[in-house]
């Protein structure tokens, strides 16, 4: 068996094998959704993505026989460390062929990178930081990916494992097949609420963004704060994120409560767009023809599954009905109305009140996603 070799990419052709390699890890799995290369090479630019403008990050590659066999980056993220009073750096993007020396060498070339950076500590999977996708799927593995989730072969957990990483957290996804039984139990809600109501729910500004992103940033921001790994998002991220949210979002997929005019909580749901980038395996032209720039417009109208991104609601405003009005809402208007069936992600397995809620109006969880972690002291 020959040597094993992990570089760091540094040149043009690098960055493209790592974008390009999942291709090889999934080429028989029938559920997974090939990314748009464009929009790797934009995440992966630290000229222009907003995370370099306080953190950092590497890439590597692993190569056996001139041949690579996996891939993962580095990260380091100062503004987690400085809210958590952390030392620690993460891994994200890991992905492998079954074998447990090329996962080693993988793990100890971004351990050796974090060590130099003055980490004591390794976590993920994690892309860049929890702001963005995070977590190794480890149940449904059956079911395909949508928006801004992962997915990974089944042996990813294995590997992890055996290179000396045990769980920290876990995260679950919940499908509603049926809201039904959800809009019933809410509406009764909504009814004992009508009278002591102190909040209005609107739908988001699209037709300002840049104002309503930084409403949303701060709800966001003190929503979220006391959650597991949380880290706050930048003025410079948000606006990042909301752009490039911006072709899909809809004013009826989105809701804000609010109470005298100040932003209280709100809901964002998207058209899952996974179903559609299935269809055209990551390019948008092919010979400089825009055919799967035209089915993806095409199948973009055919959507009819939605995922909840993000909901929450200020501290000082939770116990009052704000999140489960939110929730209503978008039952009405997105699954009822438009006729979507989806999914709500992530919540953390300790928000005991949030998995209980959906469990009670009918959600059932079905992914389950972990972050591990492992001292590199």
């Amino acid at each position: 068996m020959s040597e094993i070799k992990v570089s760091q990419v540094r040149s043009r052709a690098d960055r493209k094998a790592f974008i390009r390699f999942p291709w090889r890890i999934y080429d028989n799995d029938p559920v997974w959704v090939p990314p748009l290369i464009i929009e790797r090479k934009a995440f992966l630019n630290c000229k222009r993505h907003p995370f370099y403008r306080h953190g950092d990050a590497a890439l590597f590659l692993a190569r056996q026989n001139q041949k690579i066999v996996g891939r993962i980056m580095a990260s380091d993220d100062p503004n987690y460390n400085a809210v958590h009073h952390s030392n620690v750096g993460c891994f994200g993007l890991f992905e492998c062929i079954d074998d447990r020396k090329v996962a080693a060498a993988l793990f100890e070339a971004a351990e050796g990178w974090l060590r130099r950076k003055g980490r004591h500590e390794i976590m993920g999977p994690i892309d860049y930081s929890t702001n963005y996708v995070c977590g190794l799927l480890i149940a449904g593995f059956q079911f395909p990916p949508t928006i801004l989730t992962a997915h990974n072969p089944p042996y990813y957990a294995e590997l992890i494992e055996g290179c000396g990483f045990e769980k920290r957290m876990d995260f679950y996804a919940w499908w509603f097949s049926d809201a039904t039984r959800a809009a019933a139990r809410l509406r009764k809600l909504a009814t004992r609420l009508q009278t002591r109501r102190r909040f209005t729910i609107r739908p988001g500004n699209l037709r300002d963004l840049p104002l309503e992103s930084t409403r949303l940033r701060r709800i966001y921001n003190e929503a979220w704060r006391d959650n597991w790994g949380y880290v706050p998002f930048t003025e410079a991220e948000f606006a990042h994120l909301t752009n490039e949210m911006k072709p899909l979002l809809r004013p009826e997929f989105t809701a804000i409560a609010e109470v005298d005019g100040e932003g209280a909580g709100f809901i964002i749901a998207l058209p899952d767009i996974n179903v559609a980038l299935q269809k055209i395996n990551g390019r948008l032209t092919t010979f400089g023809i825009p055919i799967g720039l035209i089915r993806l417009l095409y199948e973009k109208r055919r959507l009819r599954r939605a995922r909840v991104i993000a909901m929450g609601v200020r501290p000082e405003f939770r116990q009052h009905g704000v999140a489960e009005m939110l929730v209503l809402r978008i039952i009405e208007e997105v699954m009822f109305e438009l006729e979507f069936n989806g999914e709500l992600s992530m919540t953390l397995e300790n928000n005991v009140m949030i998995n209980r809620f959906l469990e009670a109006i009918g959600a059932q969880r079905y992914k389950t996603y972990r972050i591990y972690s492992k001292s590199i002291a």
